[in-house]
């Protein structure tokens, strides 16, 4: 089973190193340490913490009345607009989203640099790399 380090569990969770230190200090995630010395989080425990903090974002939330389970919210850095079509990107937490819709989109959802947006991300042809 995998193991990460604070800092890289700090990256995976969308945090500060400092902020992934903090929850390790209160227990909210299982810590150990390696040869080395080093705080270590498995694996499996980092996978269900980050569901956890997930879920406890916006508990007053209403529920997703879509079918686009894998929202990425985040802030938009560039809009490029063309006649018809416009690039969004949206960083959200360590990713980077880039997405074309139409400049009618764009406008009546007031898209600009420095708004929230969420990305939502639906497809049946998903690839996956291993870190």
């Amino acid at each position: 089973m995998p193991s990460y380090t604070i800092g890289q569990a700090a990256r995976l969770l969308g945090v500060s190193p400092d902020t992934a230190r903090r929850w390790a200090d209160a227990g909210r995630v299982a810590t150990h340490r390696d040869e080395a010395g080093r705080r270590l989080v498995d694996g499996r425990d980092l996978a269900a913490f980050s569901v956890e903090i997930a879920h406890a974002a916006d508990p007053d939330a209403e529920p997703s009345r879509t079918s686009v389970r894998n929202a990425f919210p985040g802030i938009v850095t560039a809009v490029k607009l063309g006649d018809v079509a416009a690039q969004v990107e949206i960083q959200a937490g360590p990713h980077r989203l880039v997405s074309l819709v139409t400049r009618e989109a764009v406008e009546e959802l007031g898209l600009e640099v420095g708004a929230e947006a969420v990305a939502r991300v639906k497809s049946t042809n998903v690839h996956i790399d291993r870190a």
